[in-house]
This record gives C-alpha cells, structure tokens and sequence, in this order.
C-alpha cells in the first residue's frame, strides 16, 4: 500500500476528512444562526409591544420561531450535533444536518404549543389581563416561576442532557438518515425539558423584542456550555427573580423593556 493510499490522520488518531466534516458542519450552524438572527432583525423590526406581544398568524409565527430558535439554539447545541457526526464516522455532514433539523422540528412543535396556549388564554382572560390590570403581574409570575423552575429536579435532569450528551446519543442510538432525524428530534425534547421556562419568560418580556431574545440566548448558552453548571442555574434563577420584581415595582427601569400602552400587551392579544 502506496502512502497516499493511507488516510491521513491528526495526532489523535481521528481521520482528517471526518475532522473538516464536524468543523464545517458547526461553521455551517454557526453562519445559518448568524443569518437566522439577520433575518430576524429584518422581520420583527418594529413589531415590540413588549410582555405578551401578539403573534399574529399562525403560518407567519410557525415561520419567525423555527427562525428563532435556529438563531438562539444552533451556537449552544453545535457542539452536541459534531460529537454525534464524530460517532457516526460519516465523511458526509448529511447525518448532522439531519440531527439539526430533528432537533429544531421538535422545537418548532413547542411554539405550536405555546401558540395554541396563547390563542386559549387570549379567549379566557376577557381584558383581565391587559397591562394596565393584571398584565405586569402574570409577567412578573411568569419570571418568578422560571426561577423557580431553573432549581428543580427535572431542570437539573435535561440540562445534564444537553450539556453531557454522550450517554443519552449512546442510549438512543438510531441507525441511517432516518435515525438521525429522530436523534435529533429527542435530543430537542431534552432541551425543551431544560429551557422551555427560559423560552416562556421570554414572551413575558417580549417575544418580538431583539434584545430580550438575544438575552435569553445568552442565558441559555451560559447554562449549556459554560463548565460551573450550579453557579450558571443559580445565576440565572437570580436574575429571572430579579427581573420579575423588577417588572412589578420599576418596569421603566429595565432598559430594553417595552411597556405595553393603551392597554395592549395582554394575553387577549398574543392569539393574532
């Protein structure tokens, strides 16, 4: 055997080739989140009512949210998506792909979820929970509970998912393209488990508004990548705390939020 016949290895052993496949499949994650928040931008410019913002349609929300959560998920769940490309030895970033859109199909059902949440509560509340009455209060709730929930047990289990997911990939193996989107869509599931009270407290300050979302994002890839997990919950449930005091007792105080006037903002509203 010739010796360009033999593959070319880095100092660990792993083949090259399979090495530039998971470095270009997180640079390819990484740019479409790049253009995901770019075409965010353009979409929800101008549309921050602040909490309980409408939605408008469904087909026009299902669209904006799967966009969403490319922009805000794909930087913090890339590392997980390459060390399953790495496992699957495949020369081809075919299968990660695949396992990307699992992943955000799943998180696509959940905003169908809370749209229909939304459009039920928008049909009960009958002004009740407009700004000006009890809307500050359900939002500052919403915050409290988020906070609460970051120091649960279950919270403790997904994110130990999402940050260590070498044993739940191994003990949900599936074989083929098939397999991978369905790898994908679980891998989802546990990050729904870990983050959907970060998700809700988004809406409770503004689903449409830049900087809420960019602010969520960051919270999430500071629990999900950073190495002090108990200090990163902890924060995070601190400062959910905070923000909901804050919402009740100095709402104008918080830079980035937009106080809902003439009594909009509420749930009645976030149906479309």
């Amino acid at each position: 055997m010739t010796a360009a016949a033999v593959e070319r290895t880095t100092s660990r052993g792993w083949p090259l080739a399979a090495v530039r496949v998971r470095l270009g499949l997180v640079a390819l994650l990484v740019g479409l989140a790049i253009l995901a928040w770019w075409w965010t931008a353009d979409r929800m410019s101008g549309m921050d009512d602040g909490p309980w913002t409408s939605l408008g349609g469904l087909g026009w929300f299902v669209s904006v949210w799967a966009v969403m959560m490319a922009a805000m998920m794909f930087p913090s769940v890339s590392p997980t998506i390459a060390l399953y490309a790495r496992m699957t030895a495949k020369r081809s970033p075919l299968p990660g792909l695949l396992f990307a859109g699992g992943y955000l199909a799943t998180w696509t059902a959940a905003g169908l979820a809370a749209f229909g949440v939304a459009a039920a509560g928008g049909q009960l509340a009958h002004g009740v929970l407009a700004w000006d009455r009890a809307g500050r209060w359900f939002a500052a709730g919403t915050l409290a509970v988020a906070a609460v929930y970051e120091l649960t047990p279950l919270k403790n289990v997904c994110l130990g998912k999402c940050r260590s997911p070498l044993g739940a990939l191994l003990g949900s193996w599936r074989g083929g393209l098939r397999g991978a989107f369905e790898m994908g869509a679980k891998n989802g599931a546990w990050c729904v488990g870990c983050c959907w009270a970060l998700m809700a407290s988004l809406f409770a300050l503004g689903i449409m508004s830049l900087v809420w979302m960019a602010f969520v994002a960051a919270l999430i890839a500071v629990e999900k990548l950073l190495p002090w997990e108990r200090a990163a919950t902890w924060g995070t449930a601190a400062i959910l705390l905070a923000l909901a005091v804050f919402v009740v007792a100095a709402p104008h105080a918080l830079p980035g939020l937009t106080i809902p006037t003439g009594g909009g903002g509420s749930m009645e509203m976030m149906g479309g």
